[in-house]
């Protein structure tokens, strides 16, 4: 079992700005729990933060203002604007103090509709939950699959036809899985780079998402380092150009990522499947923290997109409460 952190894969991108601070600091960046011959189960229940008194979650506290973050959107655009970039994921982040077990609470964030990559890992004075419903990156049978998510509204008929029929959402879509052959591309063999489903629907927890699958023939030979470097940190949470995109967001973003829009999954000796943590929860000895944010174009509209961000991050915080 693996998880990595939003800044040890930008790390592993060879951005020179890793960003702001993580907001959770106890959180590792990178953990590996290691199965030995004949065990097969894994139980994070003993390892996580453990208060065995009721469990009660404070007020959420947001790292930015909804007008803080409406104008990061802005500034994304003047980028864009000026041919810095195409597009650029802004995430947001709020926490809330707690007191009690947050097992249970963490465990109803991982059972959430539509999570493909649930579950709950944690050690000394932290867990993480993950909800994921993305796909960073899975090998299996030498074939390397990535599965980008762009574009969600509710799930209704009308949330469906509408982010169907949303030319802005297409974009930004089609922008995300060109980068994405192109990240592929780097460890697959010449020609083999395919788009196997394109802006196909699915559900999550009450909210209509856009994903596609992208696949690949692996090269021979190519280890789990070159292939976290090929593909990490996921388009879908940085932007294009990728590199462009992280120097951005370093600047706008006023906190970490910390575990979020980073990976969650597991490493075999002939397969792999990690998720993108899109959907996660971190908690620490005092506080549990949340992240949500969206990819913005040149067709964004600031105050659409902080209210995308709050309906992305609704799920988790009623399992939370």
């Amino acid at each position: 079992m693996v998880l990595i952190s939003a800044a040890a894969g930008a790390y592993l991108s060879g951005s020179a700005l890793i960003g702001a601070p993580t907001p959770a600091p106890a959180l590792p960046d990178v953990v590996a729990v290691v199965f030995g011959p004949g065990r097969s189960t894994f139980v994070t229940d003993s390892s996580r933060p453990s208060h065995r008194r009721s469990w009660r979650l404070g007020a959420w506290e947001p790292s930015w203002t909804p007008r803080a973050h409406a104008t990061a959107v802005s500034r994304v655009r003047e980028a864009i604007g000026r041919g810095d970039v195409y597009q650029v994921n802004v995430v947001g982040h709020a926490s809330a103090p707690y007191a009690g077990d947050p097992g249970p609470a963490l465990h109803r964030v991982a059972d959430l509709s539509g999570a493909r990559y649930g579950g709950v890992l944690g050690g000394a004075g932290w867990a993480v939950a993950s909800a994921s419903p993305e796909t960073l990156v899975a090998v299996s049978n030498g074939v390397v699959r990535t599965l980008p998510i762009k574009g969600t509204r509710p799930a209704t008929e009308a949330g469906r036809a509408e982010l169907l029929a949303s030319e802005k959402e297409r974009a930004e879509h089609i922008m995300i899985v060109d980068l994405e052959r192109n990240d592929l591309a780097r460890v697959a063999r010449t020609g083999s780079v395919r788009v196997t489903e394109l802006f196909r629907l699915r559900a999550w927890s009450g909210l209509w998402q856009a994903e596609s699958c992208v696949e690949a023939e692996l090269l021979p030979g190519t280890g789990l380092s070159a292939l976290l470097r090929a593909v990490f940190p996921g388009g879908s949470v940085t932007g294009a150009p990728k590199r462009a995109a992280l120097e951005l967001i370093a600047g706008l973003e006023p906190v970490g990522r910390g575990p979020s829009m980073g990976a969650f999954g597991w490493v075999g000796p002939d397969a792999i499947d990690l998720g993108l943590t899109i959907r996660t929860v971190a908690v620490d000895a005092e506080r549990v923290h949340v992240w949500a944010g969206g990819g913005i174009t040149w067709d964004s509209d600031p105050e659409a997109e902080v209210a995308e961000a709050a309906a992305k991050a609704g799920p988790i915080r009623a399992a939370l409460a």
